[in-house]
């Protein structure tokens, strides 16, 4: 199967100087791996363990101080950013912060069409209505504010607005730990749907390894910036290889 994105060598290093001192912190250690079309590649590992900086790296939010990224065979320095958000968005992980409260559902999924084409008033009001059917939002949403969904709902709209330009891939940045657990399974049926419907590619980022068994197809596990493990799904369940690995799968609870 093709791949959609490769990382080679990445690091990320934060810098902090005083006026005494410069303190180098590393996020990412030299991480490599591949993402194949219509895969949904999980990353998993405990808090600061790296997962969200290389979510911010792999979305232009901040820059890598190291290695190479090439994204549908395009080279992540030279692409413009435009072109660049056009195959890969990102859903966050907190519904509640994540919108404009000031905004209308509306305007929220309708912004990316906005700023990214020039595609007229009525293209885009048919494209914003389409996508919040395909979501599970009913038309008459529409003119409502953030405020007036519940949290289920707010996810959703992030995600009609991830894919308002047609990305190939999707980073998703613990996309459900925010919800309760009825409607996490509501939200990860629907980007499940999404996925065949668009042909996307997923890196679903998570702590939650029960919620990870469930969408994966393979597993890349992260410690303190560095590659643990990464390999099918099942493999990675039932036949670990990696000492911290294990140890995080030992901490999944379990009825008995």
């Amino acid at each position: 199967m093709e791949n959609i994105l490769e990382v080679k060598n990445l690091k990320k290093t934060y810098i902090t100087k005083n006026l005494f001192t410069t303190k180098e912190t590393p996020a990412l250690k030299d991480i490599s791996f591949e993402l194949k079309k219509n895969e949904t590649l999980s990353i998993v590992g405990e808090s600061g363990c790296g997962k969200s900086t290389l979510a911010k790296v792999l979305t232009k939010l901040e820059a890598p101080t190291s290695g190479e990224i090439i994204v549908d065979n395009e080279n992540y320095y030279q692409i413009s950013n435009k072109s660049y958000h056009k195959k890969i968005q990102m859903v966050f992980q907190d519904p509640y912060q994540s919108l404009n409260p000031r905004k209308k559902a509306f305007d929220i999924i309708a912004d990316p069409l906005r700023i990214n084409t020039d595609l007229s008033s009525k293209d885009i009001r048919e494209l914003v209505i389409d996508m919040m059917k395909k979501v599970g939002l009913r038309e008459e949403f529409k003119d409502r504010y953030p405020h007036h969904f519940s949290g289920g709902q707010r996810q959703r709209l992030g995600i009609a607005r991830a894919l308002m330009l047609k990305p190939q891939i999707l980073i998703l940045d613990e996309p459900v730990s925010a919800l309760d657990v009825s409607i996490q399974a509501q939200v990860l049926n629907l980007l499940m749907e999404l996925q065949k419907e668009f042909s996307l590619s997923y890196l679903f980022i998570s702590h939650d390894l029960s919620v990870v068994e469930h969408i994966s197809d393979r597993i890349l596990v992260i410690n303190k910036g560095e590659i643990a493990e990464i390999g099918p799904a099942q493999s990675v369940f039932n036949n670990p290889q990696n000492d911290y690995t294990k140890l995080l799968l030992n901490s999944i609870p379990r009825l008995h």
